[in-house]
């Protein structure tokens, strides 16, 4: 039978549940409710209870009653329920994930969500899903359908929402998806519009080579996905070629992809390549939003919305000692390339961003960070963008990928 999870605060949407319990049951589904309230369920018997999902997350329900914090609650159920979750998917007892909620059901069901891997049907009904919704996407599938009117009751407004979502979710959950006719194995690989030669020319060289390319843009959201498809087990290998998103977290742009860009790969034991692409620049929007303590930066008007700042040699050197700190701690192989002519499209001779002993900073910090460690350092006398960089990484990653056994 197919299981669909149901995950929410059963104190307070208790009856709403039982409901769409009674619709997925209608669909052929077994649903498994999942109590993630602190108070008293209301109309429904939960499957895992709100006392085991608090203790999942390493407390006690009497004590987060007594406290009264909600925000508190809120955080303790939502790892507890992310925790609960994973145990029934890595017991082969989850096809799909459904949750209805306000803004604190929506933030715990979404973060149990986010629990899963990519491709494991997630829908969530939520008062919230009309705003910014990032929050509770974040680099996975999450599917949102907003409640129109607030969770309270089954009404004739919400009894067709969530009748539709009952369906979608069942349809998902027990639709085939055909394979494609030629599946090879998957590589991401990073991409920024100043590096997009480079990746364009690492791109056609693995295809050629008999792998699938997944490009992400470079813009915060593209990392995070990367990240989380990293986390998926579903690639052969990384191809991490434009990091600029960690100049971005460190300075205070406006396309940081959070502090855990570049650890996923590593973490889960993924072969990955990678080069110090675009860290030259820290991402703003128009140049009136740049803020005032960068007044005195060297600015580029990329275009009307997005203004580049050329980062310093002080933090190309940070840079270049978190990036090594986190390719030490990978699990898997490790190659880093340096292109000693320049990172971006801008960072060439005679560019707007040219600043050799900049680079030069980051790159003897690449160099010390790496040192004595299985990461394998590739110095090349090279443009990011000259073809035979990307080509050289591309090649590179599909020797690591092959050693691994990972194209079968």
């Amino acid at each position: 039978m197919t299981t669909i999870v149901l995950i929410g605060t059963l104190d307070t949407k208790g009856r709403e549940y039982a409901w769409l319990r009674d619709r997925l049951r209608e669909h052929g589904c077994t649903p498994f409710v999942v109590d993630a309230g602190t108070g008293d369920p209301d109309g429904i018997v939960p499957d895992v209870s709100n006392v085991a999902v608090a203790r999942a997350a390493d407390s006690d329900l009497a004590e987060l009653r007594a406290a009264g914090d909600r925000g508190a609650a809120v955080a303790t159920m939502s790892e507890g329920a992310a925790a609960v979750l994973a145990g029934l998917y890595a017991g082969g007892r989850v096809d799909g994930v459904l949750a209805v909620g306000g803004s604190g059901g929506s933030a715990i069901a979404a973060r149990a969500m986010r629990e899963l891997p990519i491709g494991v049907p997630k829908l969530l009904v939520s008062t919230m899903a009309s705003g910014e919704v990032s929050p509770y996407v974040g680099a996975k599938d999450v599917t949102l359908t907003y409640s129109v009117v607030d969770i309270a009751g089954v009404n004739r407004v919400s009894r067709r929402i969530l009748g539709n979502a009952a369906a979608a979710v069942a349809g998902m959950a027990t639709a085939s998806i055909p394979a494609g006719a030629d599946e090879r194995p998957l590589v991401a690989a990073s991409m920024f519009g100043v590096t997009t030669p480079a990746v364009e020319a690492a791109r056609a060289r693995l295809e050629e080579l008999g792998y699938e390319v997944l490009v992400f843009h470079a813009t915060g959201a593209g990392g995070r996905a990367l990240e989380g498809l990293a986390e998926s087990g579903m690639l052969a290998g990384v191809l991490d070629l434009t990091t600029t998103e960690l100049a971005d977290d460190l300075v205070g742009g406006v396309l940081s992809a959070g502090p855990d860009r570049l650890t996923a790969a590593g973490a889960h034991g993924v072969p990955q390549v990678v080069a110090p692409g675009a860290l030259d620049m820290v991402n703003f929007g128009p140049r009136d939003t740049v803020p005032d303590r960068f007044a005195d930066r060297d600015l580029y008007v990329h275009n009307p919305t997005v203004t580049l700042m050329r980062t310093t040699a002080e933090e190309m050197a940070e840079l270049g000692r978190r990036i090594a700190g986190r390719l030490r701690a990978a699990r898997g192989p490790v190659a880093l390339y340096l292109p000693r002519r320049g990172v971006s499209a801008l960072d060439a001779e005679g560019a707007a961003f040219h600043r050799p002993e900049a680079d030069g900073e980051c790159f003897a910090e690449l160099a010390k960070g790496v040192a004595g460690s299985p990461v394998e350092l590739v110095d090349l006398d090279l443009h990011i963008n000259d073809p035979e960089f990307g080509r050289a990484m591309a090649e590179r990653l599909d020797l690591m990928i092959k050693d691994a056994g990972g194209t079968t």
